[in-house]
């Protein structure tokens, strides 16, 4: 039986925000559990895994279909307008004393691919489940180091319902690409680019530089093993 589009790109959207309460679950089970050795060396890796899917969420998704929705001179515009914008909000972040940044990265690349996700289900629902197992993959390291970070900076963990509360976002963001008409594409095209220039600003401000670890390669191998696994599922479709 075919599922209608709504509903599949609810349940996709869906089953992919669920993983950001999964990888913080993952964070404060790495905090309670692991020895602080091991710990490190997962938190660095997780860091890394996560680095390397967004870049394959930007190189793979939000250029891609941001720019196809634009023409080059307002794609361009949109694209350092949210690395400017973001700049700004870190900075503002960081000077009031918080660390936001892997939380600002969540969220700008779960809301616009979800709402591409909604967008392309109707005419290439391949390329959609594509988006989904990307989202999901960054949810998770994203919402471990979001959890990581603000616990960090506080000195003490943050609910895990703020986390759930994340989650319908995404379904939300799905049906506004699903149901906006044709005309709007350029609307879509402008937030996709807008949270590329975001991300790649806060990677190589904030969350690159947390990578390196001495006397091991595993964490720039993670950023690796991140990106490819993107890679391979845009391959495959």
């Amino acid at each position: 039986m075919e599922i209608a589009p709504h509903w599949a790109a609810l349940g996709l959207a869906t089953l992919a925000g669920l993983s950001i309460p999964l990888g913080a679950s993952l964070a404060v089970v790495r905090f309670n559990v692991f020895p602080e050795w091991l710990g490190s060396e997962l938190r660095h890796g997780v860091i890394a895994f996560g680095a390397g899917a967004l870049l394959a969420a930007v190189a793979l998704v939000l250029l891609p279909e941001g720019s196809a929705r634009l023409s080059a001179l307002p794609a361009l515009g949109w694209f350092l307008a949210g690395g400017i914008g973001f700049a700004l909000i870190d900075r503002a972040v960081a000077a009031s004393g918080g660390k936001l940044a892997q939380f600002l990265a969540m969220m700008m690349d779960y809301l616009p691919e979800a709402m591409a996700l909604g967008a392309l289900i109707t005419g290439n629902l391949e390329t959609a489940l594509l988006v989904a197992l990307l989202i999901a993959l960054q949810n998770l390291p994203e919402g471990f180091n979001a959890m990581r970070e603000m616990s960090e900076a506080s000195g003490k963990h943050p609910p895990l319902w703020l986390f759930f509360l994340m989650v319908p976002l995404g379904p939300l963001a799905a049906c506004i690409g699903l149901l906006l008409p044709a005309t709007y594409d350029p609307v879509i095209g402008a937030v996709m680019m807008l949270a590329s220039g975001g991300i790649i600003y806060l990677m190589f401000q904030d969350i690159a530089p947390e990578v390196p670890l001495e006397n091991t390669m595993l964490p720039p191998l993670g950023a690796i093993l991140g990106f490819s696994v993107g890679l391979a599922g845009h391959m495959l479709i």
